[in-house]
């Protein structure tokens, strides 16, 4: 069960981006994210007439591996660990291991 959806704000764990908070945009394949507005890099284009591109340097967002970041705890102001318990009435949720805090439902 993966423990990080689109739309979570997560903060960076570990590298040159550490500290940074963002939203997950997408998840890319099983085990990356990509955070908005975090691990931007610069990538220098040839410009394509055909698409009518221009060139130049870019700057665009690369995916970070999910060991690299945290699910938000807005409670704590940390980064959380967090784990899929399922209640007494049989619903599956999302909580912080820390606390206890019900993230939502999965």
């Amino acid at each position: 069960m993966k423990r990080l959806k689109t739309g979570d704000e997560v903060i960076v764990t570990t590298g040159r981006n550490r500290g940074a908070r963002g939203v997950v945009t997408r998840l890319v394949g099983e085990d990356r994210v990509l955070i908005e507005n975090v691990n931007l890099v610069h990538k220098h284009r040839k410009p394509n007439p055909q698409q009518n591109l221009p060139g130049g340097i870019v700057e665009e967002e690369r995916p970070l591996h999910v060991s690299n970041v945290a699910l938000y705890n807005s409670v704590t102001e940390k980064g959380g660990r967090t784990g899929i318990k399922t209640l007494a009435d049989g619903q599956r949720v999302r909580y912080f291991k820390s606390d206890g805090e019900v993230i939502d439902t999965v």
